[in-house]
């Protein structure tokens, strides 16, 4: 069933059981202005969703119910029990169609035409007057007619039209004994009781006859057309629970509150039992606990799923807001939402909301230019702010985007040379994106008058408190003439995270893994050390230098013995905010657990390190360090470090083409290479644990099957001991490649020498200084999963020459798999992620010789980058082959359409080789 159709069914019923009661309470007390106002509300509503949903006869019902209750609150009409009993049996009509409707997710046919009849003679009070006369003539039949007339002159009860509904006979039935042994109990003689009231009501009492066969006239439509079955079906469901409303209830907050800090105490619990468990050998309460854990683990996500919210419910002010704007401003503007569904904790969505709305104002004020001005700059006349958001890891991502104006660097510069925050020296000295920061600043604002909407210089900087406050970053990315785009990253939710613990001159810290990019050992015997420039620690890692933050400094912490020990080691937490990245240095690492976030006590809540507390499974409470408050105390340098690089970032690529290789051994031979971007993880697998499927070895990963794949055809797994895999993974499959010993993790120039005829080796280089051989992936993927790419029958061929190629794909897993294999090919790849940044290489000056690009992307397609490219820029000339999972005919005459030259299908490397030499070929005759 359709979610708003069983959202509607839910609140309809719902509504309609509080008006079943409210309407009684309005018969013993007519004069109760707010109660008959909210039964009006409710109807409307009704009536206002069967509209919007396009369920006309439900919505004719309730419409005329409507105006009867708009009448009464009018005072146009007085409330009496005829006028009420005739809602009610409206109300049953309602609730008899809703239950076809949610058996059939469709209205029933036919109408309701006597009962909308009754319900407008009775908005226009005719209803009811002509009834004390109906009792008033004696007419000639038997004398069991008066009796009967005098009965139908007063208010007619369900139970009395259902039962003569039931003494009916129907096109198909024959009189049955129980029918009249319904009506006996009114008349003595019971078979010819329908027929005497029809003959006997209709000439001698208008008003009163129609009581008769009002309810058995909407049936009957509801069964017209040979639909008996369901409109019975309907009159039965009709006075049972909905089965839709029933699968849902509501809950009060703080219920749902109060359940959630007793999860997190029972977490707490779960932490500190196996702390225990660690530390006991050998302990028969080994398997409870364990399940224990997976029972409060499953538990904990459910109740976390309960305070989920769709982000969507936080933007539901902005298309008003941005509509008022735009007026406002006289501007023409587009709001596009992307992902209003992506959920996060209601704690965090309450949290934003205000950001999010300064932030679409500032885009709509600062960002878009007024229609004249984006004509002049050949532009359309509509600005578009677009909202975008989804997961990524475990938190959400929200881009705010505009394609308006831009920053104004210069007019950055001045007001900060004017509000005395940088001198002109320092600003030459810094780049685009350090100066880009100042927005942030309390009473920063480039606008050149005050308003209603900006120019106060308040929002910018309390929007950067305030996701900072709930663990979050927010970046700047800009570029003049074509808009803005502000990147803010957020926790999923606040209430249990994950951390990583770690101690520091005897005391330990948690540090939310949100942050953590990676663990460095620093030592006088590792290839690490830690160096100093003018009295800053810093660390020299694949040659880039990291600034360090001395944790124990910091703090002020006093040990002596510790401080003797981080001379000898030290581990550093490299640790990343927005575009800042540093390195904590700490004496040990413990592990990452689950904690309960509890709010910083009153009394250290000015010390900005810090972002809440927690107790760990000894019972232990230590303090959860905030990455974003030690960033800010050391002087957040080089906050633009990683923006700054990325304006030369393309030619850095082209010119080094250096890519982090993971450097591992495996049987006998030279030690062995893989990009590291193709490695998800490197486990340490028990071989007690390994078992065999198909006569291939296998282990449980993270809930389901996990092949083993060994590089040496004659490696045999043993029973016991543990073996290093490294992990590869995409989508919901995963590989493990067994290997003997993993060496190091090294950035180098792929640079493949000697090309290998065996299997799975894609050949040799020199990596760190020894010969080195290059493994091909994607032999051993297809080697546990024949189909993880498909089928591949074509030849291999010998490659031609070194061409240029850009690769345009989404994937970042098949961006890293196909770079090394076309750089092994003799082709110079420069990869990127989506159509819009290969669009800006095109406007930077960068030649290719062909371009391969996916054809399933988000925003941009490859079939609009490709009309895009053939339709007046520099490359439309340039070959394009388009790489799909989909090959079909059809998809192969659309993509010849939008400009490409060849098709290939994603997972057939041997035919996307073929295709480019077979392309470059073709271009090189045709020129």
């Amino acid at each position: 069933m359709d979610d708003l159709l069983s959202e509607f069914l839910t609140e309809t019923n719902e509504n309609l059981s509080v008006l079943d009661v409210e309407l009684v309470r309005l018969e013993q007390n007519p004069n109760n202005p707010e109660l008959l106002s909210n039964i009006f509300r409710l109807v409307h509503t009704i009536k206002g969703t069967c509209g919007f949903l396009g369920l006309p006869r439900l919505e004719k019902v309730a419409h005329a119910s409507e105006n009867v209750l708009g009448k009464f609150r009018d005072g146009e009409l007085t409330i009496n029990p005829e006028a009420v009993s005739l809602i009610l049996q409206a109300l049953d009509t309602i609730k008899s169609l809703l239950a076809v409707l949610e058996a059939t997710e469709a209205e029933p046919p036919g109408d309701d035409l006597p009962l909308i009849e009754r319900l407008n003679l009775c908005a226009e009070g005719k209803l009811g007057g002509p009834a004390p006369a109906a009792a008033a003539p004696t007419p000639p039949p038997p004398p069991t007619a008066p009796a009967v007339a005098a009965s139908e002159s007063r208010p007619v009860t369900l139970d009395e039209l259902e039962a003569l509904w039931n003494s009916t006979p129907g096109p198909n039935d024959i009189p049955a004994p129980a029918a009249g042994t319904a009506v006996a109990t009114r008349a003595p003689e019971p078979a010819e009781e329908p027929a005497q009231s029809h003959d006997l009501v209709v000439p001698d009492a208008e008003p009163a006859a129609a009581k008769v066969p009002a309810p058995v006239a909407p049936l009957a439509g509801a069964s017209g057309g040979g639909n008996a079955g369901a409109a019975d079906a309907g009159a039965e469901a009709a006075t049972k629970e909905s089965a839709v409303a029933a699968q849902t209830i509501r809950v009060n907050v703080d219920l749902l509150e109060n359940l959630m800090t007793m999860v997190s105490e029972l977490v707490l619990t779960r932490n500190q039992l196996l702390q225990i468990l660690r530390s006991q050998k050998e302990s028969e309460f080994a398997a409870p606990l364990q399940r224990l854990n997976h029972v409060t683990s499953e538990l904990q996500e459910g109740v976390m799923k309960t305070r989920m919210q769709p982000i969507g419910n936080a933007w539901a002010k902005l298309p008003r807001l941005v509509r008022d704007l735009a007026h406002e401003l006289n501007k023409k503007i587009d709001l596009q939402m992307l992902g209003a569904d992506t959920e996060l904790d209601r704690q965090v969505l309450e949290l934003i909301k205000d950001p999010l709305t300064h932030m679409v104002r500032n885009s709509a004020d600062h960002g878009l230019e007024i229609p004249a001005e984006r004509v002049k700059a050949g532009k359309t006349e509509t600005g578009r702010i677009t909202l975008n958001a989804y997961h990524e890891g475990g938190h959400i991502i929200i881009e705010i985007q505009d394609d308006g104006k831009g920053l104004a660097i210069d007019r950055i510069k001045q007001k900060a040379i004017q509000n005395g925050m940088a001198s002109e020296g320092e600003l030459a000295s810094m780049t685009d994106q350090q100066i880009i920061q100042f927005i942030m600043k309390p009473g920063f604002s480039t606008a050149a008058k005050v308003t209603n909407v900006s120019g106060r210089g308040v929002g910018m900087d309390v929007v950067k408190t305030n996701i900072e406050k709930i663990g979050g970053t927010i970046e700047i990315k800009s570029a003049q003439g074509k808009g803005s785009t502000f990147v803010i990253k957020i926790p999923l939710t606040l209430a249990i995270v994950s951390a990583l613990i770690v101690e520091c001159a005897g005391e330990r810290f948690a540090i939310p893994q949100i942050s953590v990019v990676e663990l460095v050992r620093a030592a006088a015997d590792s290839e690490h050390t830690i160096e100093r420039l003018k009295g800053t620690p810093v660390l020299r890692l694949r040659n880039r230098l990291l600034p360090l933050v001395s944790l124990q400094q910091l703090l002020r912490l006093d040990d002596s013995e510790g401080a003797k020990k981080t001379e000898e080691e030290t581990f550093i937490v490299v640790t990343q905010v927005g575009t800042y990245t540093f390195g904590i240095m700490v004496d040990r690492v413990f592990d990452t657990e689950e904690i309960v976030v509890k709010p910083v006590a009153p009394i250290l809540r000015h010390i900005e390190m810090f972002s809440g507390n927690t107790i760990l499974g000894d019972g232990s409470v230590i303090m959860i360090l905030d990455p974003n408050g030690i960033a800010s105390a050391t002087g957040e340098m080089a906050m633009g470090e990683a923006a700054g690089k990325e304006t030369t970032a393309v030619q850095t690529q082209r010119q080094e083409d250096k890519m982090a290789l993971l450097l591992f051994r495996a049987g006998e031979g030279a030690p062995k290479a893989v990009p590291l971007s193709l490695v998800a993880r490197l486990e340490d697998v028990d071989l007690a644990t390994v078992e065999l499927s198909n006569g291939l070895p296998v282990v449980q990963y993270r809930g389901k099957l996990m092949p083993l794949v060994p590089i040496d055809p004659n490696f045999v797994v043993a029973n016991e001991g543990r073996q290093p895999v490294l992990v590869f993974a995409d989508g919901d499959r995963s590989m493990g490649l067994i290997v003997d010993e993993i060496v190091d993790i090294v950035e180098e120039k792929l640079n493949v020498q000697l090309a290998a005829e065996r299997p799975g080796l894609m050949g040799s280089a020199i990596i760190a200084g020894k010969a080195t051989e290059v493994i091909d992936a994607g032999f051993f993927l297809t080697q546990a999963y024949k189909d993880w790419f498909g089928s591949s029958t074509q030849e291999g061929f010998e490659e031609e020459k070194l061409q240029r190629v850009l690769l345009v794909d989404d994937s970042p897993f098949f961006r890293n798999l196909l770079t090394p294999l076309l750089s092994v090919a003799g082709y110079d790849v420069t990869a990127v992620e989506n159509a819009g940044d290969a669009l800006a290489l095109c406007e930077a000056g960068e030649d290719f010789d062909v371009i391969v690009s996916d054809i399933e992307m988000p925003g941009m397609s490859g079939f609009d980058f490709a009309e895009a490219v053939r339709h007046g820029s520099r490359w439309q000339r340039v070959p394009m082959v388009a790489l799909s999972s989909h090959a079909s005919a059809r998809d192969l005459d659309r993509g010849r359409i939008a400009g490409f030259n060849d098709y290939v299908a994603k997972f057939d490397r041997d035919a996307l080789l073929f295709a480019l030499q077979q392309t470059l070929t073709d271009q090189k005759g045709a020129a």
